[in-house]
């Protein structure tokens, strides 16, 4: 399904005229400013108070459901998950599946099944595609929690026990403002996404939004890709935009593990220095990507930063602390004034500054 939108049409003809100069020269500014923000080293915000997670989890286990084990994105922060859980001493595993509801429905009943404590359902994983399965674990006593789901401003989905949140609104916001600040408002952008994740919603809404208000007379195409069709559709889809329309000068592909099937779609029409990719997520492999011009910008999240803050979520709510809606993981711009920081190759973790590894290690009470 696809929806085309050029939002000067919802603006008046008389008011484009006599102030379309002031308003863009404003909206060009804004969105350099919000990039500008999200630039530098974030700074650690402790998501909760400190506890002692060695000792309240020395006989609790976490089974973690990744929406894709085939998306390098979502997998390095499971690994990651199981990695800290190894030091903390408690029993962690990761239910390995290419994206398939049935899959996660079977991952569901092993944890029912084998006396966990916590079913992780992480990054698309969507519990409203099983919600009997949800209910039969809770009943066997196991909670269900969904992390990295949903945007800030989205309820947790109905049934589950909790849901850390990330800003995928704000995510959304960087990807516009980034292309409306290096065309000066003039982007003609082709926006891939898939419509069965719920942090969609949020990185939609937030390149819209970002769109109306500080580039009315910029166009943009969203075409929907399910997970599962990545690696057959996306590339002839990004082919054929290309083709029908020889404006277009930026692809955005919402999940930057989605640049794999963009690229080479680009350098087959032969568009690489005029149709350049903005992305989300800061997954290692598309950092690199930067490095050698492929792709223009990703908004970076700390994947280990990440799954210290999944991890610290379900943790807590094992040990009778107070919930933890707020992830308080940050976002980064990177592109390539920036990108020597995260390494070469990319590191999952470089990048962002350390301070959040202190940091946990003194919620968690594990310093020596």
């Amino acid at each position: 399904m696809t929806q085309t939108f050029k939002n000067a049409a919802m603006i008046p003809a008389l008011l484009l005229a006599t102030s379309l100069p002031a308003m863009a020269q404003d909206g060009i500014a804004n969105a350099q400013a919000n990039i500008a923000a999200y630039s530098g080293i974030p700074e650690f915000v402790a998501p909760g108070v400190p506890f002692d997670a060695k000792a309240c989890m020395a006989d609790k286990s976490i089974l973690t459901i990744p929406a894709s084990s085939a998306i390098p994105f979502i997998k390095v922060i499971a690994d990651h998950k199981g990695q800290l859980a190894e030091g903390l001493g408690f029993k962690h595993e990761q239910w390995e599946n290419q994206g398939n509801p049935t899959q996660w429905i079977q991952g569901m009943e092993y944890a029912a099944n084998n006396g966990f404590d916590v079913i992780s359902l992480l990054a698309g994983a969507d519990p409203r595609f099983f919600e009997p399965q949800v209910k039969a674990a809770q009943e066997k006593g196991v909670k269900v929690v969904t992390s990295h789901l949903t945007g800030l401003e989205i309820d947790a989905p109905a049934g589950v026990d909790s849901n850390t949140a990330i800003d995928y609104k704000q995510a959304g916001k960087l990807m516009a403002d980034w292309t409306i600040a290096q065309t000066g408002g003039k982007t003609n952008a082709l926006i891939l996404v898939s419509n069965e994740a719920l942090s969609t919603d949020s990185l939609t809404d937030g390149l819209t939004e970002a769109f109306g208000a500080n580039c009315p007379d910029c166009q943009y195409e969203i075409v929907n890709v399910p997970i599962v069709d990545w690696a057959t559709k996306i590339q002839p889809t990004v082919q054929g935009k290309l083709q029908a329309n020889a404006d277009l000068n930026y692809v955005i592909p919402i999940y930057d593990s989605m640049s794999t099937f963009v690229t080479p779609a680009i350098a087959i029409a032969g568009k690489r220095d005029s149709v350049k990719v903005a992305t989300f997520n800061g997954t290692p492999f598309v950092l690199d990507l930067i490095r050698d011009g492929t792709v223009e910008m990703d908004i970076g999240e700390n994947l280990d930063w990440i799954a210290h803050a999944m991890l610290d979520a379900e943790m807590r709510l094992l040990c009778d602390q107070e919930p933890i809606t707020d992830s308080k993981v940050p976002l980064r711009v990177f592109t390539a004034d920036n990108i020597a920081e995260v390494g070469n190759p990319a590191d999952a973790a470089m990048g962002y500054g350390d301070a959040y590894v202190q940091g946990y290690r003194d919620l968690w009470m594990t310093n020596e």
